[in-house]
């Protein structure tokens, strides 16, 4: 929970317009009574970024990103909630209340601060050393790898000495203690040895999350020793499988894709090459969360991974991960050198960019590293060969036009017979073989139907609270009809309550305050869309009245249904049923 008071917190959001706070990152053009640009959260050429300064509140149709000031703070900036607090305080002319902290209100403080603190202490420290005494035979391992100076600062690369307690002694000398220490992914402490460093006698590279701010390091050895390069524990700021390095550089790129490679010095190398659009992963296989991220700011990408076999297994379990998160994948050629950083160090940025223009469609990429496991010499292991492309095809599409092109394309490519490759896939097709996205759909066909269902409920809930918000004179003839019990259990419920409040009372819904009794960062999301259903579109073509109508009898029946269900007593049901009927026959005039 937030350390200032709820009076406090109130005073700092209703005397900060979140328009000027946010006009400074975005470019927002007025239209009617809101505000519009690009949204800062996901990669888009239309701005479907919308702030209102009624609400105070900023909400984003493409992403569903949402909230009010703090929330934006919290979430561009990568601030705490009491960071976000203190940093509008003071420019809006609040005074925050000074006074020591007990023991145990700072073990109940936002620990993520304090971490990213150390964190930010830990890379000054590195960034220090490199370019001192102790630094040398580092910086000759960055010079050798040819990083100019403005590379070296820009990724704010450093290293440690070959003393194993350097950086603990520092930390503690900043009156950092063991108990958060510990905790940070840089320190071991044990009873035998006391505090000591995880990293030491490494070059070393800080990993920002994708808001500038150091979460973790890795390490390269200096000289023999295992593991060669070495990364931070995950931590309570710092998760692997959903970290991307360079992605801070990279979301602020021009180009329309991301290059996606296996190594800290690829990023690097392509980056000072002018590619400011590479990230990897760290460390790990590419997960879930990773294509997640991606998906927030690409639609494209390419994989430059290593050459060898195990870059091309890495490529192969990759390209299924980013297709499940709707990304398209090209694969850059990089032969005959291993990686992005040997390939620009020996023929240079020009030359991958020509491999950026000719990258491998994916499945063609999958069809050419199955081609290796067969010998097409043998005419049975050929066959063989035939037959598996033609399964591929039928399972990775799902409509004959797409089989049709890719049949075209593989049998051109891979010297097929295209009339008996699209002939033997017919038949894969008539023996009850499918495709998976076909399989997916079927599969799921009754879950999609009552998540649609669902939806829909939601949609029609959001619906009412958006409209009471903006058009409170429909409170007074709706109050008999639907009450915050008939609003799905939750989120839902409890914004229902807190508007209902309001309207009871005479009193404008303060939608951004009730933002803020809301911790989580999808249940402040869910919030923000509840209260920027587009109602208007509703007046295109819809009679108001009769829309409202509908949606409260939607509310209502639904709302008894779940109550039957849930075996309420029969005197509830009898005046749900009642109150039911009073809508069918009641008269909404807007």
């Amino acid at each position: 929970m937030p350390y200032y008071s709820d009076e406090i917190i109130e005073e700092v959001r209703s005397r900060t317009d979140i328009v000027d706070v946010i006009s400074q990152n975005v470019n927002l053009q007025k239209k009617e009574t809101q505000y519009f640009g690009l949204c800062p959260f996901h990669n888009e050429k239309t701005g479907s970024f919308s702030v209102s300064p009624q609400k105070q509140m900023y909400y984003c149709f493409g992403c569903g990103a949402g909230g009010n000031v703090f929330s934006f703070l919290m979430a561009y900036e990568n601030m705490s909630f009491k960071e976000a607090v203190e940093e509008l305080a003071p420019k809006c002319g609040v005074t925050l209340p000074q006074r020591e902290m007990t023991y145990q209100e700072k073990q109940r403080a936002d620990r993520r601060s304090i971490l990213f603190e150390i964190n930010k202490e830990a890379a000054a420290f590195y960034y220090k050393m490199l370019r001192s005494k102790e630094g040398e035979q580092a910086m000759a391992y960055f010079t050798k790898r040819e990083l100019t100076a403005d590379t070296l600062h820009k990724f704010g690369l450093g290293c440690t000495n070959k003393y194993s307690d350097s950086l603990y002694k520092y930390l503690r000398s900043k009156g950092y203690e063991d108990s958060i220490l510990k905790d940070c992914g840089l320190i071991t402490i044990d009873e035998k040895r006391g505090g000591h460093d995880k990293f030491w006698n490494r070059a070393m590279f800080p990993i920002f999350d994708a808001n500038g701010k150091v979460v973790a390091f890795g390490g390269r050895v200096m000289g023999e020793g295992e593991p060669k390069y070495l990364n931070s524990p995950e931590t309570e700021i710092f998760n692997k499988s959903r970290t991307l390095f360079g992605l801070y550089f990279a979301r602020k790129t021009r180009r329309e894709q991301f290059i996606l490679c296996e190594g800290y010095m690829d990023v690097i190398s392509l980056h000072q090459a002018g590619f400011d659009n590479a990230v990897a992963s760290l460390g790990t296989a590419l997960t879930e969360g990773h294509a997640g991220m991606l998906k927030r700011y690409v639609k494209d990408v390419y994989l430059s991974y290593d050459s060898d076999g195990a870059g091309q297994k890495a490529a192969l379990r990759a390209i299924p991960i980013l297709k499940n998160a709707g990304i398209t994948c090209r694969i850059i050629n990089m032969s005959p050198y291993k990686d992005p950083d040997e390939f620009i160090k020996a023929l240079g940025a020009d030359e991958y960019e020509k491999r950026i223009q000719n990258a491998e469609n994916s499945f063609m990429y999958q069809v050419r590293m199955t081609e290796k496991n067969f010998d097409l010499t043998d005419p049975e292991k050929k066959s063989d060969f035939q037959k598996r492309v033609a399964e591929m095809i039928v399972m990775e599409f799902p409509t004959q036009l797409e089989r049709e092109n890719y049949t075209e394309s593989v049998a051109s490519r891979f010297n097929i017979s295209r009339d008996a490759l699209g002939k033997y896939i017919l038949e894969l097709g008539q023996s009850g073989i499918v495709s998976k996205a076909n399989s997916q759909n079927r599969d799921s066909f009754r879950k999609s139907t009552q998540k649609s269902k669902d939806d829909g409920m939601k949609m029609s809930q959001r619906l009412l609270l958006t409209w009471l918000v903006e058009q409170s004179d429909i409170y007074p003839k709706i109050k008999d009809y639907v009450e915050p019990k008939d609003f799905e259990d939750g989120v839902y419920k409890k914004v229902a309550t807190e508007v209902f409040g309001y309207l009871d009372e005479d009193k404008p819904v303060d939608t951004a305050r009730i933002v803020d009794l809301f911790m989580e960062d999808d249940e402040r999301k869910i919030v923000a869309a509840i209260f920027n259903t587009t109602v208007g579109e509703l007046t295109v073509n819809t009679d108001l009245s009769k829309a409202l109508k509908e949606t409260l009898l939607r509310i209502k029946k639904n709302s008894l249904e779940l109550a039957q269900k849930n075996g309420a007593d029969l005197k509830s049901l009898v005046d749900g049923k009642k109150q039911l009927q009073r809508i069918e026959r009641a008269g909404f005039i807007l």
